[in-house]
């Protein structure tokens, strides 16, 4: 028992004497913290001085830096601003001697002024006294003296000029007549053209007449096809082993024809067939329709036409007028007028450019209202072609007037090749007989009070009396010429009837 309160008293003692030794420990770890903080912010603090000194000695010199420069900007500007007022101040009296100098001049020209008005008084004066006296002697004013010699100076440089003149026309005429018969012989000579015109065709034969129910086909399926591909009636009936093709394109009508030729070849005739042979017969005219372009283009030696007018002058390969083929009479004309044009000294690539562009309207007229001639000058204008060549085509018919030379040429011209021999299918006769007979039908309707075949027959112009026709009766009118026309007149290409109407009201005021 004894030793166990033993243990436990040195036990206790044992803790106590450990808990002062540790607290005397940290107390003295806690004393050498606070005196080496102590040492460490006295020490920061010498540092923060020596940096304080160390900026402030900075910031001194940089000022001191600062005010030298400014010292020296300001020294400098000082003196700018000094050399600036000494050339101002010398330029100043450079003014003021100038200023001096200019007025001493303008007393000088004014006394010189002063000179002059009084020596040009004395003058007129002086004029004034001799035309006096001139009138006394002559006995007229000076308007009537004026008059008289400008009168006899006018009588007599009338009549020189009028006897100049009437020798000068008189010999121009009868020059100009011979000269024009020699260019005119001389380019019908040179130019070599046939007299057989072509035409296009517009009838297929067949090898025997069981084909028109082929091309027919089942329930009229082929010829529908045919005819919806192309554009082109397919006229059967009972012409002997020959089919029909009606059409007002000739080009539709070309490619209808060589499609059906091709179907008729290969025997396989159904939609599907007809459509592949029509698309392919059409790239083939189309292409053909280049060459032939390019072709009048080469014969004729003109260069730089646009693409499209090139495909506009092969299309009319296809395109006839009275019979006449219409590439071969712009070829013709090219030609012709090129070879007056040199006869004459002027400018031969401008006549033969006009002549073969001068029909280019009727590769479209089919297509657009009014005449080729308009037509053309329009399509020339579009693709670009010269302001002269543009008036060559709309003159050739006398529709505008000529600001060229040459497009007199072009319109000579073309009336040579539509005159000479075999070139056109109608004569002056039937072309009479046909406006004649075009006026005739718009005369015999009532209220009609004149009519006039105008274009070459392309158009009639129809006045009509206004106090038996109204508006509306003007377009009935209009409709029955129309259909008149269609019926009793055969005519190429189409006619444009214009039915005019004019209302005048006049009074009096008395």
């Amino acid at each position: 028992m004894e030793i166990v309160l033993i243990g436990a008293a040195g036990l206790a003692l044992g803790v106590t004497i450990g808990y002062f030794a540790r607290k005397m420990i940290a107390e003295a770890r806690i004393a050498s913290a606070e005196a080496a903080a102590q040492k460490i912010m006295e020490e920061a603090k010498l540092e923060a001085n020596a940096i304080k000194r160390e900026k402030y000695l900075e910031a001194k010199e940089e000022s001191h830096r600062l005010r030298s420069e400014l010292e020296r900007e300001s020294r400098e500007r000082r003196s700018e601003f000094q050399r600036i007022e000494r050339r101002l101040m010398q330029k100043e009296e450079s003014l003021d001697r100038k200023t001096s100098f200019i007025e001493r001049k303008e007393d000088d020209l004014r006394k010189k002024e002063e000179e002059i008005r009084s020596i040009r008084e004395k003058l007129e004066s002086l004029c004034q006294q001799k035309l006096i006296e001139l009138e006394k002697v002559s006995g007229m004013s000076m308007e009537e003296a004026r008059d008289f010699l400008l009168k006899r100076a006018r009588d007599e440089i009338s009549h020189e000029m009028a006897q100049m003149v009437k020798e000068v026309e008189s010999q121009a005429k009868a020059e100009a007549d011979k000269r024009a018969r020699e260019v005119i012989t001389m380019a019908i000579q040179r130019c070599a053209a046939d007299h057989v015109s072509e035409t296009t065709v517009s009838v297929v034969s067949l090898p025997n007449d069981e084909m028109k129910g082929r091309i027919i086909g089942r329930e009229g399926r082929n010829i529908r096809a045919l005819e919806t591909l192309t554009g082109i009636d397919l006229i059967i009936d009972d012409t002997p082993e020959a089919v029909i093709l009606s059409g007002f394109d000739p080009i539709r009508r070309e490619i209808a024809r060589l499609a059906l030729e091709k179907l008729i070849s290969d025997g396989r005739i159904h939609p599907a067939r007809i459509e592949e042979i029509v698309e392919k017969t059409r790239k083939e005219v189309e292409a053909q329709i280049k060459e032939e372009g390019e072709r009048a283009t080469f014969e004729t030696g003109v260069h730089g036409l646009h693409p499209e007018l090139i495909m506009l002058l092969g299309k009319l390969r296809y395109r006839t007028s009275y019979g006449q083929n219409v590439l071969q009479h712009s070829i013709e004309v090219a030609n012709l007028a090129g070879t007056m044009a040199a006869e004459l000294g002027l400018d031969i690539a401008f006549a033969k450019r006009a002549g073969l562009l001068h029909d280019i309207g009727k590769a479209v007229d089919h297509e657009t209202e009014g005449s080729h001639v308009f037509t053309g000058a329009d399509l020339a204008k579009k693709y670009r072609e010269s302001a002269v060549i543009v008036n060559a085509i709309a003159a050739h018919h006398g529709d505008t007037d000529f600001n060229t030379m040459e497009a007199v040429l072009i319109q000579s011209a073309d009336a040579i090749s539509a005159a000479r021999p075999g070139a056109r299918r109608e004569t002056l006769e039937v072309y009479i007989k046909r406006l004649e007979k075009l006026e005739q039908i718009a005369d015999s309707f009532d209220g009609v009070e004149k009519a006039y075949a105008i274009h070459a027959g392309r158009e009639i112009r129809i006045m009509v009396k206004p106090e038996r026709i109204d508006d509306y009766a003007s377009i009935q009118v209009a409709r029955d010429i129309v259909k008149k026309i269609e019926s009793d007149l055969e005519y190429p290409g189409q006619i444009k009837v214009t039915v005019i109407r004019e209302t005048r009201v006049v009074d009096y005021a008395k």
